[in-house]
This record gives C-alpha cells, sequence and structure tokens, in this order.
C-alpha cells in the first residue's frame, strides 16, 4: 500500500465506473514512481483498466528542440514499457493541458484522475482548472520528493539549515524501498495502437536553433546507467572534487531527476547501499535529498519564484542601494547567449552549456553572479538568467534552476556579506576565488571557442 501521507485528494467529481487514469507530467517514468503504483492500485480495487495520459504543449516556457527531443525519447521508450504491462499510454497535443484532460476524461469515463506533483506556477494552473471542472475526482501524490513537500513543511524555509532537521525526521517514515509495478490485469484496450510520435513532433512550436545534444542519453534504460556509472566511479571523489569543473566527480543526473525519468528516492537508495565512505555519501545525499527538496520548497510556497519579488528582505534592501553603481562592463542578452564578454572563464561556462546542455553546478553559480555584475539591474539580471537557462539547459525550467538563481542574484537561501559595489550584501564570486579552487586555464580549454 502507498503510504496515505503522500496523497491529497482534491473534489469528488462525478460518481462512474471506468478506468483510472494517471496524467503525467512530472515523473516520466514507470519504475519507482508512487504515483503509477497509486494508480494501478486504485484501478486494481475498482477492477478497472489504468492508462497514462501525457499531455503535449506546444510551446513550454521557453525549452527548445534540445529539451523537447531529450523528452520525447524519453517517452516513447516509457510507452513500450507500459504496454507490456497493459497498461495504456496515450498523449494529447495542445496549448490548454486542463481542456485535453477534461476531454479525456469525459470520452474515456474516467472514474479517478491521479497526477503527480509539481510546484510551478503553470503546472498548478492547469491542475487547479481540471479541478474546478468537477469532472473527477483528482488525487494529487508526491512521486517527485522522498519526503513530500506538504509534508516536509508547511511555510517557506529560510535556508536550508531550517528544512534539514524537518526532512531528517522524516526520512525513516517516507525512504522505502518500492514494488514492481506489475502487469496490469485489466488492459486497456479502447485504443491498442502506438502513438504517432511523427505526428506528436509537428505539433511542437519551438526554438529550432538550438540543437539536440549526444551529452546525454534519454529514458529510464539511460537514467539507471548515470546512476550506477556514477556511483561506481565517481562517488566516492564527490566531497573532495564536486566545486572543480575538471575533475569529473559531479553525479550529471540533473537532466533525469527534471524529466522524471530518474527518482530522486531510487538515487537516495542506490547512494545509501554504495560501498564507499560515509562522508562522500552524505555530502551528495544533501545535495540530492536536503538542497533539492528546499528547492520544491520554494517554488511551492513563494509565488514570485522567478521574480525579485522573491528575495528576502535584506538583500532587495541592499541591492536597491547599489542600484546606481557603476558597471565596469554592461551586456546585452545576446551577447551573454553568444558567450560575448570580457571574461573567457564565464564564456566557457557558456559554452559548456551551449554544447552539452548542462553546465557544471559551481560554475553556474559563478555564471548567474556575473550577470548582475554586467547588467543594468538585479531585475534585468534575473530575466536574462531564467532566459539562458531556460533555453539552453536540458535540467531547465525547474525549480533547482529558479532557486538557484534566486540565491545566485537576489541571496535567497543565504546571509548577508561584506558589502561592495553592485552586490550589497549579496555573496560575491569572483575569477581570483575560481583560481584557488580549481584550474580556471584548463576549464577554459576545454570549452574554447
Amino acid at each position: 500500500m502507498i503510504n496515505p501521507k503522500r496523497i491529497i485528494s482534491f473534489g469528488s467529481g462525478k460518481n462512474v465506473r471506468g478506468p483510472v487514469c494517471y496524467w503525467m507530467s512530472r515523473d516520466q517514468r514507470m519504475d519507482d514512481n508512487w504515483a503509477l503504483l497509486y494508480a494501478q492500485e486504485q484501478a486494481k480495487k475498482r477492477e478497472t483498466a489504468l492508462v497514462v495520459l501525457f499531455c503535449m504543449v506546444p510551446d513550454f516556457l521557453g525549452a527548445t528542440r534540445r529539451q523537447y527531443g531529450f523528452m520525447l525519447k524519453g517517452l516513447q521508450e516509457l510507452e513500450a514499457r507500459l504496454r507490456e504491462k497493459q497498461i495504456g499510454f496515450e498523449v494529447r497535443c495542445g496549448s490548454l493541458p486542463a481542456k485535453e484532460v477534461c476531454a479525456f476524461v469525459n470520452a474515456h469515463r474516467v472514474s479517478l484522475l491521479v497526477t503527480d506533483f509539481d510546484p510551478l506556477r503553470i503546472k498548478r494552473q492547469w491542475k487547479r482548472r481540471v479541478i474546478e471542472s468537477g469532472v473527477v475526482p483528482v488525487h494529487e501524490v508526491d512521486a517527485h520528493n522522498i519526503v513530500p513537500c506538504r509534508k516536509a513543511s508547511d511555510k517557506k524555509e529560510f535556508a536550508a539549515y531550517t528544512i534539514r532537521p524537518k526532512i531528517n525526521r522524516r526520512l525513516e517514515e517516507f525512504l522505502e524501498d518500492f514494488p514492481a509495478v506489475k502487469k496490469h490485469p485489466f488492459p486497456w484496450s479502447r485504443k491498442p495502437r502506438n502513438v504517432d510520435w511523427e505526428q506528436v513532433a509537428g505539433t511542437i512550436t519551438v526554438d529550432e536553433s538550438v540543437g539536440e545534444v549526444d551529452s546525454f542519453m534519454p529514458g529510464e534504460n539511460h537514467a539507471a546507467k548515470a546512476l550506477k556509472n556514477f556511483v561506481e566511479r565517481r562517488l566516492s571523489r564527490f566531497r573532495a572534487q564536486r566545486n572543480d569543473p575538471n575533475a569529473g566527480a559531479v553525479s550529471d543526473l540533473s537532466p533525469y531527476l527534471h524529466f522524471g525519468q530518474l527518482s530522486a528516492q531510487r538515487a537516495a537508495l542506490t547512494i545509501s547501499a554504495a560501498k564507499v565512505g560515509e562522508d562522500a555519501k552524505q555530502a551528495f545525499l544533501e545535495e540530492l535529498i536536503v538542497r533539492r527538496e528546499l528547492s520544491d520548497n520554494f517554488c511551492f510556497y513563494e509565488e514570485a519564484y522567478d521574480s525579485v519579488q522573491a528575495f528576502p528582505e535584506w538583500a532587495a534592501k541592499t541591492l536597491h542601494a547599489h542600484a546606481a553603481d557603476r558597471r565596469e562592463y554592461v551586456y546585452t542578452r545576446e551577447q551573454f547567449a553568444q558567450a560575448r564578454t570580457h571574461d573567457e572563464l564565464w564564456n566557457a561556462a557558456q559554452r559548456q552549456m551551449l554544447r552539452t546542455g548542462k553546465m557544471h553546478g559551481y560554475m553556474r553559480m559563478y555564471w548567474a553572479k556575473k550577470i548582475l555584475e554586467w547588467t543594468r539591474s538585479p531585475q534585468e539580471a534575473l530575466r536574462i538568467g531564467v532566459y539562458l537557462n531556460d533555453k539552453y539547459e536540458l535540467d531547465g525550467r525547474d525549480p533547482n534552476g529558479y532557486t538557484g538563481l534566486a540565491w545566485s542574484i537576489g541571496g535567497v537561501h543565504d546571509r548577508a556579506w561584506g558589502e561592495r559595489s553592485i552586490f550589497g550584501k549579496v555573496r560575491y564570486m569572483s575569477l581570483r576565488g575560481c583560481r584557488s579552487k580549481f584550474n580556471v586555464d584548463a576549464y577554459i580549454r576545454s570549452y574554447s571557442e
């Protein structure tokens, strides 16, 4: 039985006898998925079919062909895996997902709609419209966080140190292994033909100038291999070398976690069982669990998570006090995008993102802080940071990205530091500081023009 504390019910809906539908959005996988497991549990109780519905929006928050291509390939693999379990998989395309969901529910007399948790505004708006339509009972399952976001805290947390004890107190309750998805005894037979993926891809109207990358291979199978590779080859070095972009010690799991092709809970269970030093394991679990779930907390409880309105009062005040400070360099969004600044380290970080779809985590902090230093206002810096991150990063449009930019530019989850020009009391990062941590010249050579 799925832990009921992961589940929240919305509305009563119509009382009909029909299939259970899992409206999948954030957690695009079959294995290790509490929402799918719960949907199957409910379908078996009702002795009815189970179908997974995915709504393909033609243009989503600045995503490009790079992100859509990665997602589509993962979904094709998912469709085949679900059909082996006699679970239906349907795709509906349209700019109004709530309308598509309601139409599907009515057409197939769905008795229960299960969906996964997402803290982003737009996803919550879609869900709210379905709930308010009253066409079907809606059960939301947090399949993305180990400790469900609503259970970890009932308010916006100040920093990692305030949410850490709350999460740690409940880890034993929620950090459990997953049962396997079983072959469903009541097959979905309404529409047995496969999804026309070429037709689905044709509905997407996005920026085609940002092409797909081969740095990361999409889908659950590749996600599992990436986790195994990290544990066996790099986890032991993670704590000591994670801030060195030349060391190759980071996990490179964020694209799989973002698209839900890998469960963070599976990663945590695997890391916990790894035969490496406890310090190495704890260093990674801090990022995977505490920092990652802090980002969900921030976006869930802060409506303006991608705006300067979300900055803490001390940071907003100090940035305003230094708004008129002279900037030695000021660049346009296009100059940033093309890696045309005077700073070759910054340019190298931007090129890494352009070429691979992912920037090293330490460099992403430096990258964002320099955007603040080289633009006319924090508002402009945040807009440019969000634009570039969501356009080029495979893991863009994610709570981690929005929270990371808010930390770098607006002091969210941080404290006041020594006052200086432009930054005020917001933490500063410098080229000199980077040189003290890693071989800057080697990194620049890796991503030279």
